[in-house]
């Protein structure tokens, strides 16, 4: 059994769920601060992905990062680098379509984060990066963790848009979403279950260690109130 749609799938998604989760802390913290209406807006946009079919994001990312594209031939002629049909090609779309996940639950607490606590650490002397890191994401923690969660976890069982920026290559871009399409395709129900279950593995233990770390979480708030 060949263990690369495997792996690839992992990196993927643990590379996909580290980008998404600094752009989507990022784009929570800024966007929690802004007005309700360009908060309103942005929030469209910034959501779009999660509710549009994978096939269209796939499409339009291949509308930006296509070698006739303006990024695509941009990228090929300067670096050489191709930008679509290669194993990491895939970490572009995961990235746009496990961003919403990440961005709504960290936008949620931070905007039920008290911010005194953080005035407080800056009337002490403490920079704001300070009171962001060492107040506000260890108060905000459970949100954040579950949108980084999430996120991998989407990321890991991706397939719309990653089969069309990335598509089926073995050994190069294949992923177990992938592979196990292909395999159904040609009718080898046996090695897709196989995956299927393999996948479905991982991702209960993705969810049984944030339910694990939540509960430590809440524990810990317990003794300290």
């Amino acid at each position: 059994m060949d263990w690369y749609p495997l792996i690839n799938s992992l990196r993927i998604a643990v590379i996909s769920a580290v980008a998404v989760f600094f752009l989507g802390v990022g784009a929570a913290q800024l966007i929690a601060k802004l007005p309700r209406l360009v908060k309103g807006a942005l929030d469209v946009v910034l959501t779009l992905p999660l509710v549009l079919p994978p096939t269209v994001v796939g499409y339009l990312l291949l509308l930006v990062l296509g070698p006739k594209r303006v990024i695509g031939s941009w990228a090929l002629s300067v670096f050489g680098l191709r930008l679509t049909m290669t194993w990491w090609s895939a970490v572009f779309a995961c990235v746009v379509v496990a961003f919403p996940l990440m961005y709504r639950t960290a936008r949620g607490a931070f905007e039920a984060y008290d911010v005194s606590l953080t005035h407080a650490a800056l009337t002490l002397g403490k920079s704001r990066r300070w009171a962001f890191w060492r107040v506000q994401m260890p108060c905000c923690r459970q949100g954040v963790l579950a949108g980084a969660v999430l996120a991998f976890a989407r990321a890991l069982g991706e397939y719309g848009a990653t089969s069309m920026v990335a598509g089926f290559t073995p050994g190069s871009t294949a992923t177990v979403s992938t592979t196990v399409y292909q395999l159904w395709r040609t009718g080898d129900d046996a090695i897709a279950l196989r995956w299927v279950l393999a996948n479905i593995a991982i991702s209960a233990v993705v969810l049984l260690a944030m339910n694990w770390l939540e509960g430590r979480a809440r524990t810990r708030g317990g003794r300290a109130a």
